[in-house]
């Protein structure tokens, strides 16, 4: 029995594992892509996704102010995921260039700005010519993604998006990568719940990989989004 004929119809109540089973059965003539930023949530969904024997097209963003413990975890997931195909969307603008034409630590004097050219602009283009867009935002992530569903039109960029994960927080994601043995980001038990650029990534002390919060990125300002789920509706 197919899939669709057994779950014509998810909701909140839908188990995660199910809800996933679904998107493949549903958007399986769709170009689908799972974007990942290899935070501890999105090494969990690409497992989720492989335990249904979908090979989905995985897209991080190298915004080439990655920690290098990011770019080791990369390549494990590369490594233990090989039926998927991981691509790098990330701009082509390098830090040089970029200081060039923008002066020196833009992240710092416009983190806005930086975060426009290093992350949503290139979203747009990995997004370009997909149907479906899988990520591994959850609503205990912070007030401006509380609300987010599961499935949903995306305005921003213009896309189905779907959020597996939406009604997960941090100690069950941590219970899952320990369960089915998932490769993480060690600096998860450095005390950084959330990882992302060099510059805008600090550690929280006390944090541990079962806390989530966002108090370490952009400690210098009142910022606490990249951008990349700030939808702007018409």
């Amino acid at each position: 029995m197919s899939i669709g004929s057994t779950l014509d119809r998810v909701d909140e109540s839908t188990p995660t594992e199910q809800f996933i089973a679904w998107t493949v059965e549903r958007f399986r003539n769709r170009r689908l892509v799972i974007t990942t930023s290899f935070g501890m949530e999105g090494c969990a969904l690409i497992d989720m996704y492989a335990a249904q024997g979908a090979a989905p097209t995985v897209v991080y963003l190298d915004t080439m102010f990655l920690f290098p413990e990011t770019y080791a975890l990369r390549d494990r997931m590369v490594q233990r995921y090989p039926l998927m195909t991981f691509v790098n969307r990330g701009t082509s603008l390098t830090p040089e260039a970029q200081e060039a034409i923008y002066g020196p630590e833009l992240w710092q004097r416009n983190p806005d700005q930086c975060c426009h050219i290093r992350k949503v602009e290139p979203m747009r283009g990995a997004l370009s010519g997909a149907d479906v867009w899988v990520t591994a935002v959850t609503r205990s992530q912070g007030t401006l993604r509380s609300n987010m569903p599961l499935i949903a039109w995306d305005w921003q960029y213009q896309i189905v998006k779907v959020c597996p994960l939406a009604n997960w927080d941090r100690p069950r994601v941590w219970q899952y990568v320990r369960d089915h043995n998932v490769p993480y980001n060690e600096l998860h038990e450095r005390g950084y719940p959330s990882i992302g650029c060099t510059h805008c990534t600090a550690r929280v002390e006390g944090a541990l990989p079962t806390h989530y919060t966002r108090a370490g990125r952009w400690r210098e300002s009142e910022k606490t989004e990249c951008g990349l789920h700030s939808e702007s509706r018409p």
